[in-house]
C-alpha cells in the first residue's frame, strides 16, 4: 500500500472534479447510483443540472421520480468507502447529506448540503476549513461525522471527527477507542456496512501499511472500537468486502463468496467463520418450524409417539439442529 501511494497521489492531479466525491482518491460518484435506507421505499440521487444540483427521490420498486428539487452548487451522494459504498441518509430516513466534489487532494475547506427528506427542502449548508470527507450521520440526523485529512501529502493519516448540526461546529477532540486513545488512525476505507437502524458504521480500512481492521463507530453514542484483523492475505486486501449477517450478529469480512473472518458486533471479537456460516443456524431452525407447521415435525411427532420420536435419526438429527440453533 505504500508503494501504491505516489501513484495515487499523482492520479489526483489528473482526475476532473466532476467524477469526485469527497473521497481523496478521486473516480468514485455515487451521485447517479444513489443511497437508500435498508427497509426504504425511496432512493435518493443527484444529477448535474444549469444552475446546480437536481436532488431526485426514486421509487426502487419501478424507478418513478417521485419528488426533485433544484439546489445551486454542485452536490453528490457521498462515497464512504473505495468499493462505492454510499452514505448520507440518516436511519430514520428524515435527512439527507450530500458533499461538494473535491478538485484535488488536499482542498482548502469542504462544503455540505443537508437537506429535509422525504420532502427534498433545504435544511442548512455546512463549510469546514480544511479538507474532510463524510464518513457516517447519527440515527436522528442531529450528529455528522467526518474524516479530517492531517496531512497535505498523504491521504492515509486521518481522524475521526464529530460535528453537531445543532451547535454548528466540530466537536474540539476527534472521536477515538477509548481502549487505545493515542492510537493514531490509518489507512484507506475498503468497504462499509451499516446496522439496520443506521447507528453502527463498520468500515474495512487496509491499515496503510499495517494491519488491516474494522472501525466500528457507534453515531448515536459518539464511540467507536478498532478491531484488528491479523492473518489477512495483504495481497487480496483490495478484493475484500463487508457483509451484515442475517440476524446482524456478525460482520463478514468476504471474498467473494467466501467469508474470510466474522467479527462478533457485541464483543468486536474476530475469528474464523463456523463452519457452514452463522446463517446456516438461521435457516435450520426455520426448516424445523416449517416441517412442524406441517404436521411432520418435533412437536407432532411427540406428541402422537415419543418413543418413536426419540428413536428415528432424521427427527434425532431435526431435534439436534433446532437445540443448536436455539443455543446460537
Amino acid at each position: 500500500m505504500r508503494r501504491l501511494l505516489p501513484i495515487v497521489l499523482l492520479a489526483l492531479a489528473f482526475v476532473p472534479a466532476a467524477a469526485a466525491d469527497g473521497l481523496p482518491v478521486l473516480g468514485i460518484d455515487d451521485g447517479s447510483s444513489g443511497v437508500a435506507a435498508p427497509a426504504g421505499l425511496s432512493r435518493y440521487v443527484t444529477i448535474p443540472a444549469p444552475g446546480g444540483t437536481l436532488v431526485e427521490r426514486i421509487n426502487r420498486d419501478g424507478g418513478q421520480v417521485l419528488a426533485s428539487s433544484l439546489f445551486p452548487g454542485t452536490f453528490t451522494i457521498p462515497a464512504v468507502a473505495y468499493d462505492g459504498s454510499p452514505g448520507g441518509l440518516s436511519g430514520d430516513r428524515h435527512t439527507l447529506t450530500l458533499i461538494e466534489p473535491r478538485a484535488g487532494f488536499p482542498r482548502l475547506a469542504t462544503k455540505l448540503l443537508l437537506l429535509h427528506v422525504p420532502s427534498l427542502r433545504y435544511r442548512t449548508t455546512i463549510t469546514l476549513h480544511g479538507d474532510f470527507s463524510f464518513d457516517a450521520i447519527s440515527p436522528d440526523g442531529s450528529r455528522l461525522f467526518l474524516i479530517q485529512y492531517l496531512s497535505p501529502t498523504d491521504p492515509t493519516r486521518y481522524a475521526v471527527r464529530s460535528y453537531s448540526v445543532r451547535a454548528g461546529k466540530l466537536d474540539p477532540k476527534p472521536v477515538v477507542d477509548p481502549r487505545n486513545p493515542r492510537e493514531k488512525m490509518r489507512g484507506n476505507p475498503l468497504s462499509r456496512v451499516s446496522s439496520p437502524d443506521g447507528r453502527w458504521a463498520y468500515t474495512l480500512y487496509d491499515g496503510g501499511g499495517g494491519a488491516p481492521f474494522v472501525h466500528a463507530l457507534d453515531t448515536r453514542d459518539v464511540d467507536a472500537r478498532c478491531i484488528d484483523l491479523d492473518g489477512l492475505d495483504l495481497s487480496k486486501l483490495a478484493r475484500l468486502r463487508l457483509r451484515l449477517s442475517g440476524d446482524a450478529g456478525a460482520i463478514r469480512v468476504v471474498d467473494g463468496a467466501k467469508t474470510v473472518l466474522d467479527v462478533d458486533t457485541r464483543t468486536f471479537g474476530a475469528s474464523a467463520p463456523h463452519a457452514g456460516g452463522r446463517d446456516w443456524w438461521v435457516w435450520a431452525a426455520l426448516g424445523a418450524a416449517v416441517a412442524a407447521a406441517l404436521g411432520i415435525g418435533l412437536g407432532s411427532a411427540r406428541g402422537r409417539t415419543g418413543r418413536r420420536a426419540s428413536s428415528d435419526p432424521a427427527l434425532r438429527g431435526a431435534q439436534s439442529a433446532t437445540a443448536e440453533a436455539a443455543r446460537d
